[in-house]
């Protein structure tokens, strides 16, 4: 048994419907990761995380964002931003320029060509979420399910306040 880092610490062991419920939700999270990023590179060449930074540029102000702000809505660090970032500026999808009110800042910039990839490969990719995860819930469910998953977000935010792992919003 791996040495605890917590003294005297007394292991709440899960209960059979609560490691029920967890192997369920931990398949479900790897499954659907799994077929949304095949799914992804199928119809459109995309990662997952590549799709995600383009979408997130699309939504702001003239499809621009701080690398630091484009890394913690991708939940990427910036080291892992900036390799993302360079693949998909070799694709001319982004491009790269100095923050104009802080030079000490680089912003992602959505290129026209970005934006017409993410604008084609959208329809699809809404389509896949919808069937597996949309309409697989009924409304009420749905509402359930996003109040759980942003509870569970929280408490990943809140458990390790000090570490370099990007922080959700």
């Amino acid at each position: 048994m791996p040495h605890s880092t917590e003294p005297d610490v007394q292991t709440r062991w899960l209960s059979p419907d609560e490691l029920t419920a967890w192997r369920a939700f931990s398949r479900m999270i790897a499954k659907l990761q799994w077929e949304l990023e095949s799914h992804l590179q199928q119809t459109a060449e995309l990662s997952f995380v590549e799709y995600h930074a383009l979408a997130m540029l699309s939504e702001h102000a003239r499809h621009t964002m701080r690398m630091s702000e484009l890394a913690d809505l991708t939940n990427a660090s910036l080291s892992r931003l900036s390799h993302l970032v360079k693949r998909l500026e070799q694709r001319e999808l982004v491009r790269r320029e100095p923050d104009p009110d802080n030079g000490r800042y680089t912003n992602a910039i959505l290129t026209e060509k970005g934006h017409a990839t993410l604008v084609a490969a959208a329809p699809a990719h809404v389509a896949k979420v919808r069937a597996l995860v949309i309409d697989a819930l009924t409304p009420a469910q749905l509402r359930h399910f996003g109040a759980g998953a942003e509870r569970i977000i929280r408490r990943i935010d809140d458990a390790s306040p000090l570490s370099d792992r990007p922080r959700s919003r």
